[in-house]
Parts: C-alpha cells; sequence; structure tokens
C-alpha cells in the first residue's frame, strides 16, 4: 500500500491543538520552541491559551497549523516513522509550505517566517470589507466556474478552491460573491453560504501579496525535496526548488486544485493517506474523491500510537 502524508489549511485551527503532542514528545515541543524563536513571540501560547480570535486570524492561523502539522510529522519520526514511507505529500493552501517543510524542501524556522508573512500580506492585499468567499456545494467545478463568471462582470469572482466533487469555494469582490450565491442557488445547489473570512484568498485581488510572497521567497534556500509534493495550482508532483518556488507565487492568486490532487495521487498508486495535525477535514473531502483511498488523522498523541501501531 502506498502512502501519501497530507497538511491542513486554514480553518482547522483550534485552541490547544498540539498541546498534547508537546507534553508527549520532546521532538514535537521543539517544533514549537523553533516556531517561537523564527517568529520572535510565544506563538505556541497562543496556540495552547489564547482567545479564539487572535489565533483565527490569518496572520497567527497560518504559522500555527503549518507547527501543529510539523510537531505531529516530527512525533511520528521519534517512534520510528521515516519519510521514505511516503510515495508524495500534499497540503492545502498553506498546508503546501507545511508539506515543504515535512519533504525537507523548506526548514521550518523559514516556514513559519515565510507563512506569517504571507498571513499578513494576504490579510492587507484588500480592504476588510471589500471581499468575500462562499462555499457553493452540490455543483461541481465547472458549473461552479460557470456560476463566478457569469457573477463578476467588471469584478472579480473566482473558483478559489475546488474541494471535492460537491464542494467549490468562490472568492472575489463581496458584491459579484454575493450575486454568485443566488445564482448558484437558481443554477441547483444544494447550500450557497458566504464564508467567515477576512479576506478573499486565492483570487486575483490577492496579487499584492503575492508580490509580496515573490520578494520574500527570493531570499529562502529551497532544497528539493525527499518526496515529490503534489502543487495545488497545476495538481501535479514537483521537486525542482525553482519551480516550487514559482509555483508558491503563483497560489496565493491561483485556485487550490484539491480534488485533482487527490485523484493525482490516487492515480499514482496511492491507497492510503495520513492527514497530518489538526482537525480531520481533508479526509473527509479524500473519502468524497476517491472512497478506495483509506484515510487516518495524525494530530494528537494517541493518533500518532494508533497510526505506528503502538
Amino acid at each position: 500500500m502506498a502512502l501519501a502524508l497530507v497538511f491542513p489549511g486554514q480553518g482547522a485551527q483550534t485552541v490547544g491543538m498540539g498541546r498534547d503532542l508537546a507534553d508527549s514528545f520532546p521532538a514535537a515541543r521543539a517544533v514549537f520552541d523553533e516556531v517561537d524563536e523564527a517568529l520572535g513571540e510565544k506563538l505556541s501560547e497562543l496556540i495552547w491559551n489564547g482567545s479564539a480570535d487572535d489565533l483565527t486570524l490569518t496572520a497567527n492561523a497560518q504559522p500555527a497549523l503549518m507547527a501543529t502539522s510539523l510537531a505531529a510529522l516530527r512525533a511520528l519520526e521519534s517512534e520510528g516513522f521515516t519519510m521514505d514511507r511516503a510515495a508524495m505529500v500534499a497540503g492545502h493552501s498553506l498546508g503546501e509550505y507545511s508539506a515543504l517543510a515535512a519533504a525537507g524542501a523548506l526548514s521550518v524556522a523559514d516556514a513559519a517566517r515565510l507563512l506569517r508573512l504571507r498571513g499578513t500580506a494576504m490579510q492587507k492585499a484588500v480592504p476588510v470589507g471589500e471581499g468575500a468567499m462562499a462555499a457553493l456545494l452540490g455543483l461541481d467545478f465547472e458549473a461552479a466556474r460557470d456560476v463566478a463568471d457569469r457573477a463578476a462582470g467588471d469584478q472579480v469572482c473566482q473558483a478559489a478552491n475546488d474541494n471535492d466533487p460537491s464542494q467549490v469555494v468562490i472568492s472575489g469582490h463581496k458584491a459579484a460573491v454575493e450575486r454568485a450565491v443566488e445564482l448558484a442557488k437558481e443554477a441547483g445547489a444544494k447550500r450557497a453560504v458566504l464564508l467567515p473570512v477576512s479576506a478573499p484568498f486565492h483570487c486575483a485581488l490577492m496579487q499584492p501579496a503575492a508580490d509580496a510572497m515573490a520578494d520574500a521567497l527570493s531570499g529562502v534556500s529551497i532544497a528539493a525535496p525527499a518526496v515529490p509534493v503534489v502543487a495545488n495550482v497545476t495538481a501535479a508532483p514537483v521537486q525542482d526548488p525553482d519551480q516550487i518556488r514559482r509555483l508558491l507565487v503563483e497560489q496565493v492568486t491561483g485556485s487550490v486544485r484539491w480534488r485533482e490532487s487527490v485523484q493525482r495521487m490516487g492515480a499514482d498508486g496511492v491507497t492510503e493517506i495520513w492527514e497530518v495535525g489538526a482537525g480531520k477535514a481533508l479526509s473527509g473531502m479524500i473519502r468524497r474523491i476517491d472512497r478506495a483511498i483509506e484515510t487516518r488523522q495524525v494530530g494528537t498523541a494517541d493518533e500518532v500510537g494508533a497510526a505506528l501501531g503502538n
């Protein structure tokens, strides 16, 4: 059975995540310490004891979720897991940075600093209240993209996340997204709801953030990953550092092609996927994409032991 590891994106964060990993595994605690040092602040204190509102801020949630994912991976490794067991890795949006760090392409410290910058730049790219995102449930990607195109007019409205066969997230100017919600209902969507997010991610309005990431990534060392990383914007494995750098910039404004990424992993022989880090949203998506792929969550000390049969 071929195994892949996947890493969650924004929305999976919860106060207290990773605490039992840090308490149970010195290697996991070391990850949180490394992230704290890289950012020059006690992000771990916010993760474990802060308010949900503060943790949900994009600039905090992104490095916090990466830290929790890498802490879970280091816990696995301290119990005998090795990355050569994984055929490939992938991550949803910010989770792609976690995947790259897991595969050795980025250091944990660089990933933390990049995600802090990414979160800040994405928040600043569009004034609060001007952008929005909405989930369209019950429409496939082509139908959702058609709805977004018709709603756009002279504004931006794009299919941002192709999550699974029945869930597509759209993003853009608030008025255009609101039009798309109504058009989606007319097109037969089971539900179409605005999401409680602070900015319209993964659309053309994020170009200022993409520019900021291009500058930041130009000064960061990226190594060839130990295992292929399935990129969000191409839904294909990548190992060339220059291509990784380019795709991370494109990812800020491009669609997250998660459905196709999982399909690619399945086509390449993956039969089991572990969701490493907080939450279980990706596992649900994977089951709706390909029921032949077994899933497992690895985000707590007990789940680390269960994954390794301990």
